[in-house]
């Protein structure tokens, strides 16, 4: 038998905690947790007016605590508040009036698997949000996406490879300084311990 997937849900009202929690118990593929077993939730539902400061914070707190995927139910999704969801690590957004228990639960399974959803429309505003971004934060700076120069993920490439600081260096045509500089803003800006961490996070991160 396949195992039941452990949700929680949260909104700002009980009535509509409830309703979502009947349709959610419905569901023999789903397990609905009560607050005390919060530890044992794979997928969080949150059920918010607006996507705020408050329910910025909702996501990450649950994140942190929970160490489950969120999945948000909103009302009027707008760009900035989207992009701060997603940054605070929602996987999954669905309209409130779309929010049906198939859905819902089709939601459910793709963060219990690593997935997420989001409507095509909301997708498209994402991306250009992602894109533009980019184009007007990092790009100037020399960043990417991950937060990291071009500069820095070569110095990690060749660390991940086994190379030392002064091969590193006179591949890349630095001081062996500056390599060492290079090594040291990335753990401390990413707060990461060592050289060996900071090619672990990128590895993770897909970057090298």
């Amino acid at each position: 038998m396949t195992r039941r997937i452990p949700v929680y849900v949260y909104a700002n009202d009980p009535v509509t905690r409830t309703g979502i929690a009947v349709e959610l118990r419905g569901r023999p593929e789903l397990q609905v947790v009560e607050d005390s077993d919060l530890h044992e939730a794979q997928v969080a539902v949150v059920a918010v007016d607006e996507l705020d400061e408050e329910a910025t914070r909702i996501v990450r707190t649950l994140g942190r605590t929970g160490r489950c995927r969120v999945v948000l139910v909103t009302n009027h999704p707008d760009e900035a508040g989207l992009l701060a969801a997603v940054e605070a690590g929602a996987c999954g957004l669905l309209r409130r009036h779309e929010a049906t228990a198939e859905a819902l639960t089709a939601a459910v399974k793709a963060a219990a698997a690593g997935d997420g959803t989001m409507p095509p429309d909301l997708l498209g505003r994402l991306l250009s949000a992602v894109s533009r971004l980019h184009q007007q934060v990092l790009d100037p700076r020399g960043l990417t996406l991950s937060g990291l120069t071009a500069r820095e993920i070569d110095v990690l490439r060749l660390c991940a490879e086994g190379f030392g600081t002064a091969e590193i260096a006179e591949k890349l045509s630095y001081s062996e300084r500056t390599i060492k500089n290079i090594i040291h803003h990335i753990t401390v800006r990413l707060n990461l311990r060592n050289r060996t961490h900071a090619v672990a996070y990128a590895l993770r991160q897909g970057l090298i």
